[in-house]
């Protein structure tokens, strides 16, 4: 179990660093590394409560290849990820980013945590605690955008994307195991 949770977690944590360490690129003030900390911690661990909902629905609406869509989620994202991590951030975009308000930060918001949607989907074949994942990935979101924000302007566009890289990679490779128990099961 506790290999599934690093397996859950630790990749959203990298996606997440590496989006707060391109924001923190441009320099932030103390005041808008809260409001961003804030802001991708609650929407980072509310959006498994929201994949873990409408993954219930949809399990009770298509039954037994429910777990198949819910994998095939998981790794749309890895993939996504995977691809994301080759683009460039534009400075005049992040700075656009790190001073949204209103209907622009919650799009903000949605956009980051896109891949804990998907963990939602999946967190019912994964046989851990749905309470527990969520924790962790709020107290760990918190660390890495913090971390992310402070260092961001020391830190190589290089580092950036391989995070996001690695995060990819994980989210994938976890889907792939999960189609691998799914089929043998």
């Amino acid at each position: 179990m506790i290999a599934k949770l690093i397996a859950l977690v630790l990749p959203l944590g990298l996606d997440t660093f590496a989006v707060a360490a391109a924001i923190g690129m441009i320099g932030v003030t103390p005041a808008t590394r809260t409001r961003v900390s804030v802001l991708f911690t609650a929407f980072e661990a509310g959006m498994p409560l929201i994949g873990l909902a409408l993954g219930a629905r949809l399990g009770n609406a298509i039954g037994g290849t429910a777990d198949y869509v819910a994998i095939g989620v998981l790794l749309v994202f890895g993939i996504y990820t995977l691809a994301k991590a080759r683009t460039q951030p534009d400075p005049q975009r992040l700075a656009k980013l790190a001073e949204a308000r209103g209907p622009a930060a919650l799009l903000l918001g949605v956009s980051i945590s896109l891949d804990e949607l998907a963990i939602g989907f999946t967190l019912g074949l994964l046989h851990v605690s749905a309470v527990l994942v969520i924790a962790l990935i709020a107290v760990q979101t918190l660390l890495v955008t913090q971390l992310g924000l402070r260092l961001g302007d020391r830190l190589s566009q290089r580092l950036r994307e391989g995070a996001e890289w690695v995060a990819g990679l994980a989210l994938t490779v976890l889907g792939l195991v999960l189609l691998a128990e799914q089929i043998l099961s």
